[in-house]
């Protein structure tokens, strides 16, 4: 006789689960001996808290295209570890969530602690969960706890990808597999079958035409071109027609971005050559990305004018295609395939030298990607000499990882990603603590790449307990710390006194090595560059701690 969580594991691998990221607690530790036996199939990743675990499994799915499964116990899986689960809900990243409704064996309804039945008395795992995930079962049966993990395998891979959750009744974990005779599970490959509908043919040609019409075309990219395939059919079709290429800030470095077709990142927080030649520009695409008020200088007025502009959308989901802006055109189908149709139609090439013309000169005019020169007090750095450093050292081997404040600004409105796909972002919810435990994440997705995770002070406070699942993972990524003893980005954006935005001096150069880690401390800028290549040439895990001058303000690397 089998037991319910034998098969749930069992069914987790015969979805295609490689890897587990997990704090356990009562129903998910009744299942560390199963998960055990199934080791060689899939890998359990033990992570200090559920919010790194959640991150860690979003990231995985970000740089994979495939769901980790995120676990932990009910009550704190949907509090700590929502982080990581909104990310993706928001990002459309693919995971599996399994929790538990913490209910022990059938005290629910007597309001034992931590209960997340929904019962009086208790709190609510699966109501919780449904504001997050696409997808949420709740298993009181056996066969459910079988059937919901199929079905969230299924949703989490659907378009637009995102989070799928299963919550299991605690009281049925344990059980001897004995399902109802009247109920019948099946292999799990028939249920995730999936074709997706190619684009309209018609609405492509039309789309080709008014490509071929235009003088100043420009495309902007968002998540959904987010993989190797869009990416490069992206550089062949823009390139042919020169079209130029914006980006959201998730899509930012879909494009080598210091090719002749990029203008960067769109957006206050962005650069002034795309949000120029999106003024600029007389067709306007849309291409995966929502034109969320976030990136698009939050609908200010004449930013884009369809009105005065011609404005395509194309976007997998119908629904997003004229959500934010009314559109003259709509596709609905997968980015790639619509580039892939576009590749061999007449996009005007007879106007390619105009149009480079064209983004050549918004771009001098903008001074897109230079890196100036900013002083600082003695014994610390400016952000800007961080940027210079990578901008030196990253190359195609590279994953860059960022976090939320000034650090992340003056990468998005200065760095120019080469490698298409190298930058990974916290594009969904944008918080902060991010990039630590999605390094991880994304080295323990991706091991032949070297992984640089950039944070301030105030995210390494939060996160750079990661490091101990970086260790035990032997996954050994670099960790850049932006340490400028406070909350910078907050800091900087206030009127009066600095209050409620200061730390104290943290050396986390010492807590790194109290884990067991590497460390390097760098206080003079010409030092930033050495530390990252001293970092790669350790054995294990490196934090560098980099004393960042607090009155360094993020406001000149912004488009105001």
């Amino acid at each position: 006789m089998t037991t319910t969580k034998h098969e749930i594991v069992k069914t987790l691998v015969e979805c295609g689960a490689k890897h587990a990221f997990t704090l356990p607690g009562l129903g998910i530790t009744w299942m560390l001996d199963d998960f055990y036996e199934a080791r060689a199939d899939i890998k359990l990743v033990l992570s200090r808290s559920e919010q790194h675990a959640s991150i860690m499994a979003q990231a995985y799915g970000k740089v994979t295209g495939t769901p980790a499964v995120l676990m932990g116990m009910g009550p704190f899986l949907t509090t700590t570890g929502a982080f990581g689960i909104l990310e993706a809900y928001f990002a459309g990243s693919p995971m599996v969530v399994l929790t538990d409704t913490s209910c022990y064996d059938g005290f629910a309804m007597r309001g034992v602690y931590q209960t997340m039945t929904g019962d009086y008395g208790a709190a609510d795992a699966a109501t919780v969960l449904r504001t997050m995930t696409k997808f949420c079962a709740y298993a009181t049966e056996i066969d459910e706890a079988v059937y919901g993990v199929q079905m969230a395998f299924k949703h989490a891979n659907l378009p637009r990808y995102g989070p799928a959750a299963v919550v299991l009744k605690s009281s049925i974990i344990r059980r001897d597999f004995e399902i109802n005779p009247r109920v019948s599970l099946y292999p799990s490959a028939g249920h995730l079958q999936y074709t997706p509908a190619r684009p309209d043919a018609k609405a492509v040609n039309e789309l080709a035409a008014m490509i071929k019409k235009a003088a100043r075309p420009l495309l902007i990219v968002g998540q959904g071109a987010q993989n190797d395939r869009t990416r490069d059919l992206l550089a062949k079709v823009a390139g042919k027609g020169a079209l130029a290429v914006a980006t959201s800030y998730n899509g930012k470095g879909v494009v080598d971005e210091t090719s002749p077709i990029s203008v960067g990142m769109l957006g206050t927080w962005g650069c002034k050559a795309a949000n120029n030649a999106l003024r600029d520009a007389d067709l306007v695409i849309a291409l995966g990305a929502s034109l969320g008020p976030d990136y698009m200088r939050f609908c200010e007025a004449g930013f884009l004018n369809p009105e005065n502009q011609t404005l395509v959308q194309i976007d997998i989901d119908p629904r997003n295609s004229g959500w934010v802006y009314p559109v003259k055109l709509s596709i609905t189908g997968d980015a790639g395939d619509a580039l892939e149709m576009l590749q061999t139609a007449d996009l005007g090439e007879s106007k390619r030298l105009e149009r480079l013309k064209w983004i050549a000169e918004n771009n001098l005019k903008s001074r897109y990607g230079v890196i100036d020169e900013y002083k600082t007090a003695e014994g610390t750095v400016h952000n800007v000499d961080i940027v210079r450093a990578l901008d030196q050292h990253l190359t195609p081997d590279h994953l860059l990882t960022l976090d939320a404040g000034n650090n992340r600004i003056w990468v998005t409105g200065t760095l120019k990603i080469r490698t298409p796909g190298q930058l990974l972002v916290p594009g969904g919810i944008g918080g902060m603590g991010w990039s630590i435990p999605a390094g991880v994440g994304a080295k323990i997705g991706r091991p032949d790449k070297r992984v640089i995770s950039l944070t301030g002070d105030g995210g390494a406070g939060m996160s750079v307990a990661a490091l101990s699942t970086a260790i035990s993972e032997n996954a050994p990524i670099t960790v850049v710390v932006a340490n400028n003893c406070g909350l910078g980005m907050v800091r900087d954006n206030m009127k009066g006194e600095a209050y409620g935005v200061n730390y104290p001096p943290t050396n986390f150069a010492t807590i790194a090595k109290g884990m067991g880690c590497h460390a390097i401390e760098v206080t003079r800028s010409q030092d930033m560059l050495e530390a990252l290549k001293e970092a790669e040439k350790m054995d294990g895990p490196c934090l560098i701690d980099v004393a960042v001058d607090p009155a360094a303000s993020h406001h000149p690397a912004s488009d105001y």
